[in-house]
């Protein structure tokens, strides 16, 4: 009786923090959100998800010091969204057995990817190589029944997203095409020298969970990405973002688009990306930097993105195929693991995000990294580690994060608990390594915190959407609204 009556105070003192204008839990009462879990037997799932929901509304606050102008860039495009089993049938595509390619040659190559990614409910995203072949897609994509448009490209989605606060200024490089621009939101600035005559098209094949095609169902509802986007690929906005911070005076930069440049190849990638990190060099150092990364297969890519990319940035948002995936290319924790199944370990994941923020971040004082922070989302819950000393008000970003998935894979611009369903572990240890703790969340604390050395992590699950509407794009819209709820502590200048 007397942990329930504690449980109930320790709410009501945390309510009070934020609502008196504090936005960082204090130290005594985030250390007890790690209590075991007080719900009966008998509670309903649905209201552990109304208690959840009910406490983000309760808990999340913007920050004292909010940002007012934001750079983003540099990857930009129009996305036709179709149903991915549908199209490919449209083309004449019998289904059969999948396969991985790192390179899209043909629309057998494009079956077998899809389907790989398909019967694993996971995310993509590949270049196709032959020009007229995915131009000839492309038509029938845009024809197929049902087809939508929309604002496409992570850095374009990340602006749209951070534009929905009036009092934020958005600047957005990319190759914005006339179709792009019309659709961007007008308080989106654009440069003149980002203009261009044709939009870049990309291909988001989606997929409802439990759809059939032939022998292969899909495990959860997801998407595959395709596209033969040359401008986007270069990453050729780059340097014209860099050079209009200078009149902009952003108080924050986002990047993203790198994944892109894997389809050019080795060698073409490899100058470019010599380039790439020789602009963002010049960004003021007293600017803070978020990386999106997005899907990948080449491992030595990838291993260079963690040598020079890292280091040179604050912060990043990455999915749990992204995090793996670093893990493998630089042979971490956990790197033997081929795919996540189910849910992702937290356990793993804690591990492989410590093991980035040691070996590329700056969890020395004495490092030259500026890297220090890492916001984690997959599907059934997100994490934010970061360095002490470098972000405030991270228990209410990464819940922000968690509600605006909730949401807008629903198309709703707030949580309907009828819509949604919990699929977070509410135990889980902390690391597959001693020391290590057991936690439990509470629906009426959703936020678990643990530290070690001087990383925190701020855990809250996600209310999965039953039957999304959309899933592209949730994760920019995860990492800016992360952002947006994030604080800068200014006696750590990057």
């Amino acid at each position: 009786m007397w942990r329930k009556a504690s449980a109930a105070l320790l709410l009501a003192l945390a309510v009070g923090y934020f609502y008196g204008g504090r936005p960082e839990l204090p130290e005594q009462i985030l250390q007890y959100i790690g209590l075991p879990n007080l719900q009966t037997p008998s509670q309903s799932n649905q209201d552990l998800e109304r208690a959840i929901s009910a406490a983000w509304e309760a808990l999340i606050a913007l920050p004292s010091r909010q940002w007012t102008k934001v750079a983003v860039g540099v990857n930009a495009c129009v996305d036709v969204v179709v149903s991915g089993v549908g199209l490919l049938q449209a083309l004449a595509v019998d289904p059969g057995a999948g396969r991985d390619h790192e390179v899209l040659h043909s629309k057998d190559d494009l079956r077998e990817t899809f389907i790989h990614y398909m019967e694993r409910g996971a995310a993509a995203e590949r270049f196709f190589s032959d020009k007229e072949v995915f131009q000839r897609i492309a038509r029938a994509a845009a024809e197929y029944p049902g087809a939508k448009l929309y604002v496409g490209g992570n850095a374009a989605l990340i602006g749209q997203k951070f534009a929905t606060y009036p009092d934020l200024m958005v600047l957005l490089c990319g190759p914005v095409g006339p179709k792009l621009h019309e659709m961007l939101d007008e308080q989106i600035v654009v440069p003149p020298e980002s203009l261009q005559e044709t939009d870049e098209f990309h291909l988001i094949l989606e997929y409802k969970a439990g759809e059939q095609w032939g022998s292969t169902q899909a495990p959860q509802a997801n998407r595959f990405i395709f596209s033969h986007d040359v401008s986007n690929g270069e990453m050729s906005s780059l340097e014209t973002f860099v050079a209009s911070l200078e009149e902009f005076q952003p108080e924050l930069v986002v990047l993203s688009g790198f994944h892109m440049m894997e389809g050019q190849g080795k060698e073409l990638w490899g100058q470019r990306l010599k380039e790439a990190v020789a602009a963002i060099a010049d960004i003021p150092k007293g600017i803070p930097i978020h990386l999106e990364l997005a899907s990948m297969t080449d491992k030595d890519f990838m291993s260079r993105l963690m040598q020079e990319v890292l280091p040179i940035v604050s912060s990043i948002g990455l999915n749990e195929q992204e995090l793996l995936f670093l893990s493998q290319a630089g042979d971490g924790p956990h790197a033997a693991v081929p795919v996540w199944k189910g849910v992702p370990d937290v356990g793993r994941v804690g591990d492989i995000l410590s093991w980035v923020l040691e070996r590329h971040g700056r969890t020395d004082p004495s490092s030259e990294s500026d890297l220090t922070r890492i916001h984690f989302h997959t599907l059934a819950y997100h994490i934010l580690a970061t360095v002490d000393g470098y972000w405030g008000n991270q228990a209410a970003a990464v819940m922000a994060g968690a509600r605006v998935a909730s949401s807008q894979a629903c198309g709703l611009r707030t949580v309907d608990v009828s819509k949604v369903e919990l699929k977070a572990p509410l135990e889980f240890l902390t690391s597959h390594f001693e020391p290590r703790e057991r936690l439990s969340l509470k629906p009426e604390e959703p936020v678990a915190v643990w530290r070690r050395g001087n990383v925190t992590f701020h855990l809250t699950p996600v209310l999965v959407c039953k039957r999304p509407l959309r899933t592209v794009g949730l994760g920019d819209a995860i990492s800016a609204e992360g952002l947006v709820y994030s604080e800068l502590m200014r006696q750590h200048p990057f």
